[in-house]
Protein backbone atom coordinates (compact mmCIF):
# COMPACT_ATOMS: atom_id res chain seq x y z
CA UNK A 1 0.00 0.00 0.00
CA UNK A 2 2.54 2.35 1.05
CA UNK A 3 4.55 1.61 -2.26
CA UNK A 4 1.51 2.19 -4.07
CA UNK A 5 0.73 5.70 -2.27
CA UNK A 6 4.42 6.52 -3.36
CA UNK A 7 4.30 5.97 -7.09
CA UNK A 8 0.62 8.19 -7.13
CA UNK A 9 2.56 10.82 -5.51
CA UNK A 10 5.34 10.59 -7.68
CA UNK A 11 3.25 10.57 -11.11
CA UNK A 12 1.56 13.87 -9.65
CA UNK A 13 4.72 15.70 -8.75
CA UNK A 14 5.75 14.71 -12.28
CA UNK A 15 2.77 15.51 -14.32
CA UNK A 16 2.40 18.76 -11.91
CA UNK A 17 5.70 19.66 -13.01
CA UNK A 18 5.72 19.04 -16.30
CA UNK A 19 2.30 20.62 -16.54
CA UNK A 20 2.82 23.62 -15.21
CA UNK A 21 5.94 24.40 -17.00
CA UNK A 22 4.68 23.44 -20.46
CA UNK A 23 2.10 26.33 -19.82
CA UNK A 24 3.77 29.25 -17.84
CA UNK A 25 7.12 28.77 -20.16
CA UNK A 26 6.01 27.20 -23.59
CA UNK A 27 3.47 26.00 -25.55
CA UNK A 28 6.16 23.38 -26.86
CA UNK A 29 6.31 19.54 -26.09
CA UNK A 30 9.56 18.16 -25.74
CA UNK A 31 10.29 14.59 -28.48
CA UNK A 32 8.66 11.75 -27.34
CA UNK A 33 6.32 13.45 -25.27
CA UNK A 34 2.23 14.48 -26.17
CA UNK A 35 0.05 16.65 -24.80
CA UNK A 36 -2.91 15.98 -23.51
CA UNK A 37 -6.12 17.69 -21.56
CA UNK A 38 -7.92 15.88 -19.07
CA UNK A 39 -11.08 16.68 -16.84
CA UNK A 40 -15.04 16.56 -17.38
CA UNK A 41 -15.48 20.26 -16.70
CA UNK A 42 -12.50 22.49 -16.07
CA UNK A 43 -9.19 20.72 -18.13
CA UNK A 44 -5.77 20.44 -17.43
CA UNK A 45 -3.38 19.50 -19.70
CA UNK A 46 -0.99 17.31 -18.89
CA UNK A 47 2.83 16.12 -21.25
CA UNK A 48 3.23 12.50 -21.06
CA UNK A 49 5.13 9.79 -23.07
CA UNK A 50 4.11 9.03 -26.28
CA UNK A 51 4.78 4.95 -25.51
CA UNK A 52 1.71 5.09 -23.18
CA UNK A 53 -0.51 5.08 -25.95
CA UNK A 54 0.18 1.83 -26.45
CA UNK A 55 -0.96 0.49 -23.07
CA UNK A 56 -4.25 -0.85 -22.62
CA UNK A 57 -5.17 0.98 -20.07
CA UNK A 58 -4.60 4.20 -21.64
CA UNK A 59 -6.33 2.76 -24.99
CA UNK A 60 -9.68 2.77 -23.11
CA UNK A 61 -9.21 6.65 -22.23
CA UNK A 62 -8.65 7.14 -26.14
CA UNK A 63 -11.66 5.45 -26.83
CA UNK A 64 -13.81 7.23 -24.25
CA UNK A 65 -12.32 10.52 -26.09
CA UNK A 66 -13.32 9.53 -29.30
CA UNK A 67 -16.79 8.83 -28.20
CA UNK A 68 -17.15 11.93 -26.98
CA UNK A 69 -15.68 14.20 -29.04
CA UNK A 70 -14.47 12.10 -32.23
CA UNK A 71 -11.91 13.83 -33.77
CA UNK A 72 -13.11 17.91 -32.82
CA UNK A 73 -11.15 18.33 -29.96
CA UNK A 74 -12.36 21.91 -27.95
CA UNK A 75 -8.77 22.68 -26.71
CA UNK A 76 -7.10 21.76 -29.89
CA UNK A 77 -4.77 19.11 -28.52
CA UNK A 78 -6.40 15.48 -27.20
CA UNK A 79 -9.07 15.79 -24.66
CA UNK A 80 -9.19 13.08 -22.13
CA UNK A 81 -12.82 13.43 -20.69
CA UNK A 82 -12.37 12.00 -17.07
CA UNK A 83 -11.72 13.17 -13.89
CA UNK A 84 -8.15 14.05 -13.07
CA UNK A 85 -7.93 11.71 -10.01
CA UNK A 86 -8.52 8.73 -12.07
CA UNK A 87 -6.42 10.13 -14.69
CA UNK A 88 -3.37 9.98 -12.59
CA UNK A 89 -4.27 6.82 -11.05
CA UNK A 90 -3.63 5.24 -14.54
CA UNK A 91 -0.73 7.13 -15.35
CA UNK A 92 0.57 6.19 -11.82
CA UNK A 93 0.25 2.25 -12.71
CA UNK A 94 1.66 2.82 -16.02
CA UNK A 95 4.79 3.95 -14.47
CA UNK A 96 5.21 1.26 -12.09
CA UNK A 97 4.54 -0.97 -14.98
Amino acid sequence: MGFRLLAILRAKQILQRSSSANQSASMDVPKGYLAVYVGEKQRKRFVIPVSYLNKPSFQDLLIQAEEEFGYDHPMGGLTIPCCENMFIDIISCLNCS
